[in-house]
C-alpha cells in the first residue's frame, strides 16, 4: 500500500513541475540532483564542469518533462538525460577519441582482492583516454549493450567491443601497479 502512495506522489510532483511550480521543480533537483552529479562526474573528470552539466541536463529535464511517458523508472529516465548530456559535451569539445579497429578479445576483469575506495576506483577510470572511459561507463555503469553504446557515439560495434577490451587492460594494469607498489615489490 506504501509503495502506490510513494509512486502515486512522485506522479503529482512531476505534473506539478510540467506545470512549471518551482517548489516541485526543486524537490526534484533536491532529491535526484547527488545521484546524478556522481553520474556525471563519471563521465566528466573535473568536479565543477560535472556540475555545470548536470545543471544543464536538469533545465533539459524540466523542458521535457512533459514528454515523460511513465514507463520505466523516473529516475532511469533524468539518468539518460544527464548520459546524453555528458556525451554531448564531450562530442562538441572534441574530447572523445576512438580507435578504429576491430581488434577485441573478451577480457577478464579479475576481482581485487584488497579494497579501493570510490575515490580511488574513479581516479583510475579518470586516467582513461576519453574513448575509453566513455565505453567503459556505458557497458559496465550504465549497463547498455555494444550496439547501444555505437549508435550513441556513432561508431560501430567492433569499436566499442574494442574500446571496452583496453579500458579494462589498462585498469588491469593500474590495479597490478598498485598492488606491487603496496606490496613492496615495485
Amino acid at each position: 500500500m506504501k509503495v502506490i502512495a510513494l509512486h502515486q506522489e512522485e506522479k503529482d510532483i512531476i505534473r506539478l513541475a510540467v506545470d512549471n511550480n518551482r517548489h516541485a521543480q526543486h524537490r526534484i533537483y533536491t532529491t535526484y540532483s547527488p545521484k546524478m552529479l556522481s553520474v556525471c562526474r563519471q563521465y566528466i573528470k573535473d568536479l565543477q564542469q560535472a556540475e555545470d552539466i548536470m545543471i544543464t541536463a536538469f533545465m533539459k529535464v524540466f523542458t521535457k518533462l512533459k514528454d515523460f511517458e511513465y514507463k520505466g523508472s523516473f529516475e532511469g529516465w533524468i539518468r539518460r538525460v544527464m548520459v546524453n548530456e555528458c556525451i554531448s559535451y564531450l562530442r562538441v569539445n572534441k574530447k572523445m577519441n576512438f580507435l578504429e579497429d576491430e581488434y577485441y578479445t573478451e577480457g577478464t576483469f579479475n576481482d581485487v582482492e584488497w579494497q579501493l575506495s570510490v575515490e580511488e576506483i574513479q581516479c583510475l577510470i579518470d586516467n582513461l583516454p576519453e574513448g575509453y572511459k566513455m565505453v567503459f561507463n556505458l557497458y559496465i555503469i550504465e549497463g547498455y549493450k555494444h550496439h547501444e553504446i555505437a549508435q550513441m557515439l556513432g561508431i560501430n560495434e567492433g569499436t566499442s567491443k574494442s574500446q571496452l577490451s583496453h579500458a579494462r587492460k589498462m585498469l588491469q594494469e593500474q590495479i597490478n601497479k598498485l598492488k606491487s607498489y603496496s606490496n613492496g615489490t615495485e
